[in-house]
């Protein structure tokens, strides 16, 4: 496994990764991320993966990819809460995103992929937050391993296989983070 920054040509892997939540979820399971009702289209992917690499490119976002054979399975983004510099106003809060192939998960390639992000992301933000669901028992343990805290729930926040699940929000402090070893 290798942990780097994202490429165009992971465009492909990636957006299959994702649509496949959509199976997921059609087949009772749930998801860790909140989907929109239907699979978005492929030039409505395009638009979303341009606009990130392009973000990449310029240093406002952090997103690294794990690549396992040639191929990436997992991505782990930090952009900024408000868009501007680290000046404005809200410019020194981070918010994390991840994804990882379930062929892949429960391998350790989350963590890799955070220890990553946040250790790029340390010169920008101060603070990184993310959302949970409340009943992700493995995704709690692994963001309060490195770091992050509860600092908030929202009650019934989504709602997945006619049940509401309640989410909470975790924030790790980067100005006080010491990165972990990335295989804990």
């Amino acid at each position: 496994m290798e942990i780097r920054e994202l490429r165009w040509g992971d465009f492909e892997a990636l957006l299959e990764t994702y649509w496949e939540l959509y199976d997921e979820r059609a087949r009772g399971e749930r998801v860790g991320i909140g989907l929109f009702d239907e699979r978005p289209s492929r030039p409505d992917e395009v638009e979303w993966f341009a606009s990130l690499f392009k973000r990449a490119l310029e240093g406002e976002v952090f997103a690294v990819v794990a690549e396992v054979d040639g191929r990436a399975v997992g991505l782990c983004d930090i952009h900024p809460v408000v868009r501007g510099g680290r000046g404005s106003d809200g410019g020194h809060y981070g918010e994390l995103g991840i994804l990882i192939d379930r062929r892949h998960r429960g391998q350790g390639i989350g963590r890799a992929m955070m220890v990553r992000a946040l250790g790029l992301a340390r010169d920008r933000f101060d603070l990184v937050r993310l959302w949970v669901y409340a009943t992700n028992e493995r995704a709690r343990g692994l963001y309060r391993s490195l770091g992050f805290e509860v600092t908030g729930r929202m009650p019934s926040a989504v709602r997945q296989l006619g049940e509401y699940v309640d989410a909470e929000l975790m924030v790790v402090d980067l100005r006080r983070w010491t990165p972990p070893s990335a295989n804990r």
